[in-house]
């Protein structure tokens, strides 16, 4: 593959007047819808406000020019926050900036190495138990400022709501103020959008219950400052602080990528039906997100990721090339520089109002449904993903839900793999009771050899020749042919001849090299034909009938 498929070029962009103008009318209602998020995302994770701000920009740009899809949108997400969130209780919010630029490198060499289409490799139960967990997480990590309280660094966001809410009920007037102004926001968000699917709720809901605040001289906890210029700065960099975050960088490249080629995918199946947008690149994607990621952190910003949510926005505006991703993260840009001081002054609970309520718009209960319906095998598989992702740890979710998936995959494929035994071609001829023609069919691998070659193995009466069919055999691994030699070793033993019929090419040097078919009484017992095989046979049988006799 040409290496300039990685890279930003000419098509990338399409300044023709419609399209120009659809491009900005997108990227302006993204960025409005942005501005609440990064400032929330940027809070939950424990890094402060002026980094998810941060984060939206540099990192929206620049995963904008060089990523993979043309109507991606990147920035802080709830996913990423919830990594974060950790991170920061042990190492202290200046480790995310290195972490950042760590973990954008490594997503860049994945990208570069082209491992972009491995996230096709993902169950789709594991996907939507990761993302149901994730809602789950977000929602949780809201709650001790939904009622006015801290929680723990580094508590369970599930433990940490619990005490949380108990120390609500027995404090004082700090949580009516902060869960009636969450309860203004989440009202506004989800009435607003029945009025007309036009207006930013989230923006719009942040500023009245800002302004409410204000006017009341509500005693809510506010973001505070926040930064009026970008100036890059070179994280700290140690060795010994790269070697304590080793397993943090992993974890943020991991769920960067996942999360990153997950949005593109959907944002590819939002577009079709209407008009072109061009191709998404999983490769250069993973370029773009990397470097996103590096830039993100020297500005001091979080690690970014494809959003899933703004990108939807962004599709549904009528976005058709990256310059509507650019035009957002201006958009916020603006904000930086014009109205720090209003954004200030935004309440920290009607943050939390807006988390809830994007949390909740992440689970999607007709796919849930699907999902646990389809079988009890993605049912298990989707609930165990989301219950490890709240309880445990978002990478540890993904493995084990992998694990669980393979499970149930491998035992399906075990089950259905078949050894019957096939009736004789052509006319019977007498002494056709003493030959068995067993046809494999599926798979021969370790999960399923040892039930398909006991019934083999196990051939009883007077058979004296047993042929083997293996043209229909689609799998065999190392331990299949293995056991599959010492089936034939077993039945040589006890003087039943075995001829080998059909094996594939791919198979032979397989068995070749495990010596199954070193097992075989003669080098001339394996056919191509099932006639010239069962002929043997018969040769075979009247031989022996008249050697007994004789």
């Amino acid at each position: 593959m040409n290496a300039r498929d990685l890279l930003p070029g000419r098509g990338d962009y399409d300044l023709r007047g419609p399209v120009l103008r659809a491009d900005l009318l997108a990227g302006l209602t993204v960025g409005v819808v942005a501005l609440p998020l990064a400032l929330a995302f940027g809070v939950s994770s424990g890094a402060g406000p002026a980094a998810g701000l941060v984060t939206a920009v540099v990192a929206g740009i620049v995963a904008a020019v060089f990523g993979g899809s043309p109507v991606q949108v990147s920035g802080p997400t709830g996913a990423m926050a919830v990594v974060l969130a950790p991170i920061v209780a042990a190492h202290g919010a200046s480790s995310v900036a290195l972490v950042s630029v760590l973990g954008g490198l490594v997503v860049l060499v994945a990208g570069i190495a082209r491992l972009g289409r491995l996230v096709g490799f993902l169950p789709w139960p594991v996907v939507e138990g990761f993302t149901l967990g994730i809602a789950c997480i977000i929602f949780l990590q809201q709650v001790p400022a939904a009622v006015g309280t801290t929680a723990p660094a580094g508590k369970n966001p599930l433990l940490a709501a619990a005490g949380a809410v108990g120390h609500a009920v027995t404090g004082g007037t700090a949580a009516v103020w902060t869960i009636a102004t969450v309860a203004l926001v989440a009202v506004l968000m989800l009435l607003l959008p029945r009025l007309h699917r036009g207006i930013p709720a989230s923006l719009l809901a942040v500023a009245v219950a800002t302004v409410v605040a204000e006017v009341v001289h509500a005693p809510l906890p506010r973001i505070g400052g926040l930064p009026s210029t970008l100036t890059p700065t070179l994280p700290s960099f140690t060795l010994g602080a790269v070697g304590d975050l080793t397993g943090a960088v992993v974890a943020v490249a991991a769920l960067a990528a996942i999360e990153s080629l997950l949005s593109a995918r959907v944002a590819v199946t939002m577009t079709r039906g209407g008009p072109p947008v061009g191709p998404t690149r999983p490769d250069r994607e993973l370029v773009g997100q990397g470097l996103a990621s590096i830039a993100s952190g020297l500005f001091g910003g979080m690690p970014a990721t494809g959003a899933i949510a703004r990108t939807a926005v962004n599709v549904r505006s009528g976005a058709r090339t990256r310059l509507a991703a650019v035009t957002h993260a201006l958009v916020i840009l603006a904000v930086i520089y014009a109205a720090t001081a209003l954004v200030s002054r935004i309440p920290l609970a009607a943050l939390a109002g807006v988390l809830m309520v994007t949390s909740l718009r992440m689970v999607p209960l007709p796919t849930i449904r699907e999902v646990v319906h389809a079988s009890r095998s993605s049912a298990a598989t989707f609930a165990v993903t989301a219950l490890v992702t709240v309880a445990a740890d978002l990478i540890l979710a993904v493995e084990i839900g992998l694990l669980v998936a393979a499970f149930f995959a491998l035992r399906h494929l075990a089950g259905a793999a078949h050894a019957r035994r096939d009736p004789l071609p052509g006319p019977a001829t007498p002494g056709d009771e003493h030959i068995a023609v067993f046809g494999f069919e599926g798979a021969m691998f370790w999960g399923a050899s040892e039930r398909l070659l006991t019934e083999i193995a196990g051939t009883a009466g007077d058979v004296l020749v047993v042929v083997l069919r293996l043209s229909r055999l689609h799998l065999l691994d190392a331990t299949g042919a293995r056991a599959l030699g010492e089936a034939i070793e077993e039945l040589e033993a006890r003087d039943i001849t075995v001829l080998v019929k059909g094996i594939r090419p791919h198979h032979r040097h397989l068995l070749t090299a495990t010596g199954a078919l070193g097992k075989l009484r003669h080098e001339n017992h394996l056919f191509t034909d099932l006639d010239d095989a069962v002929a043997h046979a018969r040769s075979h049988v009247m031989w022996a009938t008249e050697a007994a006799r004789g």
